[in-house]
Order: C-alpha cells, then structure tokens, then sequence
C-alpha cells in the first residue's frame, strides 16, 4: 500500500494535488478579494481622509494682513496711521518658461517666456526693461526687485501668475505730526528673535504709549486666501478657493488736542531753553471729566525717528516725580478748611521764623513777626504760617489728606511709564518732614498727580480720574465712546469755592504774570529743591506754576514745571511759569470759546484791619 501524509492522503494521489490546488486558489481569490474590498473602502469611504489630504497637498494659504488702525486727536486729526506696502521679491534660481491659465473662466492655458515676462513687469512696477531683466537673472534664492510697491501693484503682480515671484509684505507706521505729541501717541515697535535651541520666533511688543496700550484695538485680525495649485505648480483660477476678509485695526481717538499740544511743546521748549533748564512739561486738562488736552514736553520724541532718548519716551507729566513745592499748599488749605475752624480770614500770628519742636521753618524772604488772614499766608506763599494752620491737623490727617488724592498711587491714566510718587507713611516721618509735607517738602509727586489737586478745587470737590482716550473707532466708522467714570467727593463746594479765592488772590496780589485779559484766574507757584542725580543730597530747583480759569466757573487746568533752571534759580517769579501758564490758558480759552468774566476778582486782605507788612 502506498503510504500515506498525515491527513490520510497519499501524495501520489491525484486527489491530493488538486487539494493543495484549490486551497491555493481559494488563497488568491480570497486576497483580492479583501484588495478589492479594500480599495473600495478607501475610495469610496475614505475613512482616514485620504481625499482629503490629498487636496491639502495642492492647497496653499496666504496671509491677508490687517491695517493697524489709526490714532487721531480729539478733532479726528490723524496722529498716527499705517500704510501697507509691499517688497516684490524673486526666486533667481527658479525663473523659467511657465504657463498660466489665459483667465480666470478659462481652463485654456498660455506659455510665458522670460522675456515677456520681463516685459510685463516692467511695465507694471514702472521699471526699465533692463532693471528687471537683471533682477530675475542669477541664481540666487531670494532678490528684491523693487521696494514699497502698493497693494494694487502687488495684486497685479501676483495676477502675472509667475510661481517665482513672491510679495513681501510690509506695514510701514507714520507719524505726520512727528513729536508733536510724540510720547503720548507712543512708538509702534515689533521685535522678532529666534528663540535659543529652537528654530522658532518669538515677537516682543516694545511698543510705548497708546501704541501699547490700546495695541489690542489697533492691531486688528489678519486675513487668509486659500487657493488650490496644479501638479505643475500653476495656481488653478477655478478651483476651490476660500477668503476670510482682514479685520482691520479700530482707530483710537484721544482727548489730546494737537494745537493746544503743539502750542504747550512751543512755550514749554522755549521757556526752559532761556532758563536753561534741565526740562519743563506741561498739563492742560478739563476741569470737568479729567480728560487731558494737552501733555507738552520741552522736548520729546518723534516716534517715526530711530534716533531718539529713553527718558523723552514717556510725557515727563507723569514719569517724573518731584517736590511739588508751595503748590502743595493748595492741597493742605483744602484739608485745613475742610476739617478744622480756619476760613480764608482767620487771623494767625506769624513768626519771623518758627521755632517748632526743635526745628526752625523759614519763609522764602525775610519778614518781621507779622498778623496774617490764612489767605494772606498763601498768597504770599509763607511756610510759617501754612505750618501754622497745618498743625491743626493730626499728621495721620495730613497723611491721609494726601492719600485722598491719590499721591503715592498711579492715577490710572491710559500711558506706559508712569510713576507713582512717593509718600511715606506718616509713622515714618521725623520730626521736620511731618511739617515740610505741608508746604511740599518730604513728599514727590508727578506733576500730573498735583495738577489733580487743581481739578478737584475746579471741579468744586470732586477728583475726575485723568482720561487720554476719547473713543474706539471700528472700520466701518462705528464709535465706541470710552465713558467717563464717575467722580468721587473729596471736599464740599464750600471749601472748593474758598480755595478758589485763596487762588485767585495768589494771582492778583503776588503772581500777576498769571493774570489774562478777560478772564478771572487763580493758581499757586511753586518752588522746591531738586534731589541731586549723583550725590546725596539737593543741587537745583523745581519751580512751578499751577492754575484754572475762569474762576467763577472753572474751565480748564493748566500747569507748568520746569526742572533745575539755571537762571536765578531760586526766585520764583524770575525763574518760574507764571507767564507760561497764561500764555497757554490764554490760548485753551480762545480755542473752546469760553466767554470771558463777566465779574471782577474778590480781594482777601493778606492783613487784618490796622495791621501791615511791619507788623
């Protein structure tokens, strides 16, 4: 018997051959069967979008960027504002014959040469014919052709349907006003670094000022073009294309007023460069809301500039903190009227000199022992005296008065840079600073957070948080007015209508450089010395000016600072901004029409009857 494999088959049996035979068979049918099926899964089906990644692979997307939105003064004048341009760039080593569709309801395709293309070109970018025939020859994988082109000029570019070209886009910031306003407006800067161990980017916002701040509003939201390509690399006119519009950027309107703006820089500049001064700044405010119509610097930079100093990048109104002075005095007769019996008649008697535990208080000149109405102190700016009333208060009152309008805190105003002064708490003061800080030694204030004392006694008590923002504008010209946030009472109306008298006698008793024809006005002048930069110690002066009008109904604030002049330094009214401050209230009460006075000033004698300047 012929043996037999152990499935009891015999292999020379020919039912065995036809066994192996047919479960090869059923084998191969089987796997093309699962083939075919799967063919049909993946093209019929396709479940892990293989349709779909080959449509990816022919698509491309292209950054449509957004305009950064403008900055305009309270007038809609334009302060800042973007133009896009663009860099036509080329390929060298890629310039070759290429086709492209004849039109855009076409699938008929067109050969361009070179040469036509050169032509072509040139025509559009207003070139020779050779100029752009040497910019396409060479190898090289990146070459700018021609500079700054607009968007119409690069769209007509990339129509030429030349895969070798390229747009570069560019969004060029401009500053038409120059530094006329300049550290307000700020400066738009991007930094782009790669990051280390990585070959990624990282952008850093170096921006200053409304740029900064308000960069969200004015950056806007890019768009994208999606385009499908052909095998051959040629755009496809009819294929599936998608759009998603740039959002571009809201315009930032200030309260700033560019006149006024340009008015201040102009009196502040020419003010300090006759005193010699290290720097003076400027606040022209609305006694009304707090919006700021003017923050004027000597000098300051102009944002379209590359060249330019960190300290002029910022309105000095609020980066620099300085000994206000005697105008601090308008704050301590608010506290002393508010909270205790003084009214501008009190009589008080002033020493020659005060002698006060332990420590001697001086007046800026040389007087006997005098009787003096508190507005008489004040007028004639005497530390004595101001000492006098002022210790009637309690020094945790004093402190707490000058924490009630907000010095030794940020103001909150809309700009990069500010400083918040400097106020110690009054357990830390020595014996002398709890009386200096009545008459503005011991303390350091930005002259924005002083002018503030004078909008609120304008404002007849009530502190307005200082505003540069007017409204948010969308493209569409849609406005979204920045409201204005409610006032808080710091003293009565009758105390606010006090110190305006004390003011307005400051003016036509002792600072009649401050006086405007037509119009009521008070203020306060200020002298303090300025802490050396070097050394330990004082090496100049600060002096001051700060005011409102009209008094019976007051407008607007305007103050002036000018930081270590050099000419009689330390007399106020030779080396001080009286005259400035006119000149420039003058002009913000013209500019808003405000009709003049129709009341003549109140006089306060600075003496009690049947007493002088003898005693």
């Amino acid at each position: 018997m012929a043996p037999q494999n152990s499935n009891g088959v015999n292999p020379g049996d020919p039912r065995g051959i036809g066994r192996r035979g047919f479960l090869a068979s059923a084998a191969a049918v089987g796997g093309l069967g699962i083939l075919s099926t799967r063919l049909l899964y993946l093209q019929g089906f396709d479940p892990r979008g293989i349709a779909e990644q080959a449509k990816e692979s022919r698509t491309r997307t292209q950054i449509i960027p957004a305009l950064r939105g403008q900055i305009l003064d309270t007038n809609n004048k334009v302060l800042a504002r973007s133009v896009q341009r663009y860099n036509i760039t080329v390929d060298q080593s890629a310039v070759t014959t290429f086709q492209r569709f004849k039109n855009n309801q076409s699938q008929d395709k067109e050969e361009v040469t070179p040469t036509q293309l050169v032509y072509q070109l040139a025509d559009i970018l207003d070139m020779k014919d050779s100029e752009v025939k040497s910019a396409l020859d060479g190898t090289s994988k990146y070459k700018v052709i021609k500079e700054n082109v607009t968007p119409e000029v690069y769209t007509k570019v990339m129509d030429l349907g030349a895969t070798f070209l390229y747009g570069e886009v560019k969004s060029e910031r401009m500053y038409p006003n120059g530094s006329v306003g300049g550290s307000v407006v700020g400066r738009f800067s991007m930094i782009e670094a790669a990051v280390e161990g990585s070959d990624k980017t990282q952008t850093t916002n170096n921006s200053t000022g409304i740029e900064r701040v308000y960069d969200e509003a004015l950056r806007g939201t890019d768009g994208e073009r999606i385009f499908e390509i052909s095998a051959d690399g040629i755009r496809i006119p009819v294929g599936d294309e998608q759009t998603k519009k740039a959002q571009d950027g809201q315009n930032v309107r200030l309260t700033i007023n560019q006149d006024i703006q340009y008015f201040a820089q102009e009196v502040i500049a020419r003010r300090v460069k006759e005193l010699k001064a290290q720097w003076g700044t400027v606040v022209v405010m609305k006694v009304d809301d707090g919006s700021i119509i003017a923050l004027g610097d000597s000098k300051t930079m102009d944002p379209g500039s590359e060249k330019f100093e960190l300290e002029d990048m910022t309105p000095r109104s609020i980066s620099q903190a300085v000994e206000p002075g005697s105008t601090e005095k308008i704050l301590t007769s608010t506290a002393v009227l508010e909270d205790t019996d003084v009214t501008p008649t009190t009589v008080f008697d002033v020493p020659a000199e005060l002698q006060i535990e332990g420590q001697t208080i001086n007046d800026a000149f040389t007087h006997p022992a005098q009787k003096r109405t508190f507005s008489g102190i004040i007028t004639d700016s005497m530390n004595t005296g101001t000492v006098l009333a002022g210790k009637k208060l309690s020094k945790e009152q004093r402190y707490n008065w000058l924490k009630k309008y907000g010095m030794g805190e940020l103001t909150g105003i809309e700009l990069t840079g500010e400083s918040q002064g400097l106020v110690p708490n009054y357990t830390d003061w020595d014996i002398r600073q709890q009386y200096t800080v009545l008459f503005g030694q011991g303390v350091a204030q930005t002259p924005l957070q002083t002018s503030l004392v004078f909008q609120t006694v304008g404002n007849l008590g009530i502190y307005q948080k200082p505003r540069i923002v007017e409204a948010v504008i969308d493209s569409d010209g849609t406005e979204h007015p920045i409201p204005v946030e409610e006032g808080r009472r710091i003293i009565s109306e009758e105390t606010a209508r006090e110190t305006l008298s004390l003011m307005e006698n400051v003016v036509v008793q002792n600072a009649k450089g401050a006086q405007i024809t037509g119009y009521r006005t008070g203020g306060k002048t200020g002298t303090a010395q300025a802490p050396s930069e070097t050394q330990a110690g004082y090496d100049g002066y600060t002096t001051s000016f700060f005011g409102v009008a009209p008094i019976e109904n007051p407008q607007f604030v305007v103050s002036v600072t000018i930081q270590r002049p050099q000419s009689n330094a330390s007399n106020v009214g030779l080396a001080g901004g009286a005259d400035q401050f006119s000149q420039i209230m003058e002009k913000v009460l013209h500019t808003y029409k405000v009709p003049y006075s129709t009341t003549e000033p109140v006089e306060i004698p600075k003496f009690p009857d049947g007493h002088d300047e003898k005693g």
